[in-house]
C-alpha cells in the first residue's frame, strides 16, 4: 500500500498519451519530500518546483517564463547559467535566479 510504502506515487500525464509514474523521494524523518534549489539539483535530473524564494517581481517573471509552483523542470546541464527545459523550451538561468527556485527531485520509473 503506498501508506506503508516510504514513496509517494503521483501520475504525469505526458504528451505521448501515455502514463509514466513518478516517484518523489522523501527522508525518512520527514513528511515532505526534500526539496532543493535549482542549481544543487544534478545535470539530467529533473525535478518539480515546489516554491520560489526572491522578490515578488523575480518571482512573477520566472513563473512567466514557465518555472512555476508544480512546473516539473529538466536540468540539462552547465555551471552557471544552467540550462534547462520546462514546458518544451530550453531556458538559460543565471547561478543566483536558479538558487532561488527550489525543487523536488524526481526519480522516473517506467
Amino acid at each position: 500500500m503506498i501508506e506503508n510504502d516510504p514513496s509517494a506515487w503521483l501520475t504525469v500525464k505526458l504528451s505521448l498519451n501515455w502514463v509514466m509514474f513518478v516517484s518523489m523521494s522523501f527522508s525518512p524523518n520527514q513528511s515532505k519530500p526534500v526539496s532543493l534549489p535549482l542549481c544543487q539539483l544534478p545535470a539530467g535530473s529533473s525535478g518539480r518546483v515546489c516554491a520560489l524564494n526572491g522578490e515578488p517581481s523575480f518571482c512573477q517573471r520566472v513563473r512567466e517564463m514557465g518555472f512555476g509552483e508544480n512546473a516539473f523542470v529538466t536540468k540539462v546541464g552547465g555551471s552557471g547559467p544552467f540550462i534547462c527545459v520546462v514546458n518544451g523550451s530550453r531556458l538559460a538561468l543565471s547561478h543566483d535566479a536558479a538558487a532561488q527556485i527550489l525543487i523536488e527531485p524526481i526519480v522516473l520509473r517506467a
